[in-house]
């Protein structure tokens, strides 16, 4: 029995080590997986870094762009395109006016009736509609008639309120939110199609043409007094409430500026000089790069593969089309090299664009002690079903990376649109007060984005020079921005 006894003792004891020895093995590779994870992570917070030097030099660069761009045409990363809006909107403007705002698959017919600086927008009437599919790939003819019918549908049922002295003309406004060549204020030629749409007709052909025809052909009176783009028109909204706006910038899906830029300062410009002096520039900054960027492995990827490489870049880092994705694909790398959500790599996290920025907003804003959203979040985008507090910290960590790198490179490039109008210093003889009007989904919805965007530009100006500028929202340019660009450049501003 004794020796028996020995025996056992001594296979449990072997037994016992072995186990002993896989769990010092696995606990080993685990920690040596987890600082594999915390050395992804700082490297990209490394990689990601904005201190203000940076800032200021990405400033600067957007400075000596917008003066490349404003030169000549193709001089600078920047296209810097004449809006040919010379008027932007006071207050004073009374009277009907429509707004076409064109810019996916649904498009919305809009009239607001102005009552001047005592009432403002007295009222506004809307109505959205779908665009069937067909239409989309069609012919430019069918794409046009159904939306003349649709506004000629929608002028009908103008309530008395709403009519138009006899004689008067009914005005609109048209945001076409696709890229266009603009030759004067009320006329441009289609560049290209966007978001599935495909019509090869209609490009190179001006949209405001299409339009007219097409209204023509439901007998709708109109006259198209502004082609207008959404960044311009979050402008002239702004403008309209508020007469010290002096830029717009759009953070949503994809990022824009619009600014009033003196008539004299524009080389590119042949025409006669506006009466205002002034003329509003669209920036198109998405195109924005600059070696002062600070640019990771992921954005290299990710524009790589993207429709258009080598555009776009700093829309590609700043925008909220792109941020849930760049976290997409270092949690990806993680996973790959780490092991990070365990043995086998989730297959969800393969598909790009699966992480959308609302997502990443609502991770990065969970404050319950044990990050409950974040975990629930995790499970439902990418069917991972448990995860550590420490494991969704790290996730927390990446949104903040990515959210304050966009956020500071924003303020950035408004920083740099305020030194190019002299702005960005508050000179003792003159405290010029300058309004950026700020409108998208990522300003309006990610808090902490926006707040950061709004804490960088103060230490960017410094004390003394943030006083003077205030950022605001200005809400929906692509809709009343372009019936109030309808007002300001109205046939009968005498009239009203």
């Amino acid at each position: 029995m004794g020796k028996v006894a020995v025996g056992a003792t001594v296979v449990c004891t072997a037994a016992v080590c072995a186990v002993a020895v896989l769990v010092v093995r696995r606990r080993m590779q685990s920690s040596g997986k987890w600082g594999r994870v915390l050395a992804i992570l700082k490297a990209f917070e490394e990689d990601c870094a904005t201190p203000i030097s940076k800032l200021r030099q990405v400033a600067d660069a957007m400075t000596v762009e917008m003066h490349a761009g404003l030169a000549s045409d193709g001089g600078s990363k920047l296209k810097m395109l004449i809006s040919y809006v010379d008027n932007l909107p006071s207050g004073d403007e009374k009277g009907l006016f429509y707004a076409l705002d064109l810019g996916g698959t649904n498009f919305r017919v809009m009239r607001v009736l102005l009552g001047g600086k005592e009432e403002r927008v007295a009222k506004q009437e809307f109505e959205e509609v779908s665009i069937p599919p067909h239409l989309m790939t069609g012919g430019s003819d069918e794409l046009f008639n159904f939306i003349a019918e649709a506004l000629a549908k929608f002028v009908a049922t103008e309530c008395e309120e709403f009519r138009l002295p006899e004689g008067r003309q009914r005005e609109l406004g048209f945001t076409f939110s696709f890229p266009v060549k603009q030759t004067s204020l009320s006329s441009g030629a289609l560049i290209k199609w966007t978001k599935g749409f495909s019509i090869d007709e209609a490009v190179g052909q001006d949209v405001v043409g299409a339009l007219k025809k097409a209204m023509e052909r439901v007998n709708l009176d109109m006259r198209v007094a502004a082609l207008v783009n959404d960044t311009v028109g979050t402008l002239a909204g702004g403008r309209y409430y508020n007469p010290d706006v002096a830029a717009a910038v759009i953070l949503g899906t994809g990022t824009n500026a619009a600014y009033v830029e003196r008539a004299t300062a524009i080389p590119k410009w042949h025409g006669p000089l506006p009466k205002s002096g002034e003329m509003v520039i669209n920036m198109e900054w998405g195109n924005f790069r600059s070696s002062h960027l600070p640019l990771t492995e992921f954005d290299h990827s990710l524009d790589f593969e993207s429709l258009n490489p080598g555009e776009q870049i700093l829309e590609k880092i700043i925008s909220g089309m792109y941020l849930g994705e760049i976290l997409r694909r270092v949690l990806l790398k993680m996973a790959e090299e780490a092991a990070f959500f365990g043995d086998t790599v989730p297959s969800k996290l393969r598909i790009p664009f699966i992480i959308r920025t609302p997502h990443m907003s609502a991770i990065h804003n969970d404050t319950s002690p044990d990050l409950k959203i974040v975990g629930s979040k995790i499970k439902d985008i990418l069917e991972v079903p448990t995860t550590s507090l420490k494991m969704r910290k790290v996730v927390i960590s990446l949104c903040d990376i990515i959210a304050t790198r966009g956020a500071r490179l924003s303020a950035a490039g408004i920083y740099g649109i305020l030194k190019k109008l002299g702005r960005d210093t508050n000179k003792e003889e003159e405290m010029q007060k300058s309004v950026v009007a700020m409108d998208g989904g990522l300003f309006e919805h990610y808090t902490q984005f926006s707040e950061c965007m709004e804490r960088s530009l103060k230490e960017l100006l410094g004390n003394e020079a943030s006083g003077s500028i205030e950022v605001i929202h200005s809400n929906d340019g692509s809709g009343i921005g372009a019936a109030l660009l309808a007002a300001s450049h109205s046939l009968y501003l005498e009239d009203s």
